[in-house]
């Protein structure tokens, strides 16, 4: 498969657009094309190790979870290990794709796979996602009334106005008098402009409504999940639950105040990785992430809330082999996709 098709193909299955602002997703590293892409190969972090194997299993793609490239790279050199990732991709031919938040966020993404180790359950995102852009154009629609007199000035004014569009007018009556109606879209830059200029007339000005074009809500998708237990569990049951799904022999637990290992859990706040700033301030009997900072874990401990934390990237990794089926459907069988064996979270328990 030709590198910008597997590409789009990928974009499709998780759009750039659902990843924080913040992010640095997408296509980080491409070859010269044209480029082929036979073995698309998984792993949660681009480590040299794990580059190393790429290069030996002749991979022509990697997707990487977390962006190997994240601050920007001022040379392209030797001297450090995220530099040289560059290098030897570029040496073999090996391009570098990364999804990570967009994979969150996603109703068939990291943080679904993370319910599953809770049993049956229903959930529904934390910070749910909008759509990438407003049902209309523009950010808000400024609505005003005007008399004949003062139409054709105001209107040829607004039109030469940058990021304004949808006008439209419409003859109405007010308070017995003939006006028209006029009805706008812009952008946020150019409401200010716009109001500038209604402003300058106190009748149109007071007959002026804005109104904001909200996003809407795209349904199951977004940062994080609160998920309802279909039956309470003992916070003792949940953790080995919790260990059974990731394959871990230990996690780490701090009690919530006034709770024992036989407390129930019906409501579950998770976020894989790093949870702190998704899921603070939510209600819940137990947070379930991979870090979390020492004095947010006392906050949530304070309000009765138990927490469990598995690790960074112990909460991500076994998403890869669901990924890996997933997209074999959904490149219908065209190359041939395997998962890191070098990949591994950092931390062990010495």
């Amino acid at each position: 498969m030709n590198l910008r098709e597997l590409f789009s193909a990928l974009n499709d299955f998780a759009s750039p657009a659902l990843a924080e602002s913040w992010d640095n997703v997408g296509l980080l590293v491409e070859p010269s094309p044209p480029h082929t892409v036979n073995t698309l190969f998984l792993t949660n972090d681009l480590t040299e190790e794990v580059m190393e194997e790429a290069v030996q299993k002749k991979a022509d793609l990697v997707l990487s979870y977390h962006p190997p490239i994240f601050a920007p790279l001022k040379r392209v050199t030797w001297k450090t290990w995220k530099e040289r990732l560059v290098v030897r991709a570029l040496e073999n031919r090996i391009g570098i794709y990364s999804p990570h938040t967009a994979y969150d966020a996603i109703p068939h993404g990291v943080n679904n796979w993370l319910t599953k180790g809770l049993g049956t359950c229903t959930s529904v995102p934390l910070h749910p996602s909008t759509a990438p852009s407003s049902p209309a154009e523009g950010t808000h629609r400024v609505e005003f009334c005007a008399d004949a007199e003062h139409l054709d000035a105001v209107l040829s004014k607004i039109k030469d106005i940058p990021e304004t569009s949808c006008l439209t007018t419409l003859p109405v009556r007010v308070e017995g008098e003939e006006q028209t109606r006029v009805s706008l879209n812009c952008s946020q830059k150019a409401l200010l402009e716009v109001v500038a200029l209604l402003s300058q007339n106190s009748l149109l000005y007071h007959k002026t409504e804005i109104l904001l074009l909200q996003k809407p809500l795209l349904p199951h998708t977004g940062m994080g999940r609160l998920c309802t237990l279909s039956e309470p569990l003992s916070l003792s049951d949940t953790v080995e639950r919790i260990k059974g799904h990731l394959g871990l022999s230990h996690v780490r637990l701090a009690l919530g105040a006034g709770r024992t290992l036989e407390s129930p859990v019906k409501k579950v706040a998770l976020c894989a990785g790093s949870g702190s700033s998704v899921l603070k301030g939510t209600e819940a009997d137990l947070y379930l992430t991979g870090e979390m900072s020492h004095h947010d874990v006392l906050d949530a401990v304070a309000n009765g809330i138990s927490v469990i934390l598995c690790e960074h990237s112990n909460t991500e990794r076994g998403f890869l082999s669901e990924l890996r089926d997933a997209l074999t459907i959904h490149l219908q069988n065209k190359i041939n996709i395997i998962v890191s064996e070098k990949d591994r979270d950092p931390l062990q328990v010495a």
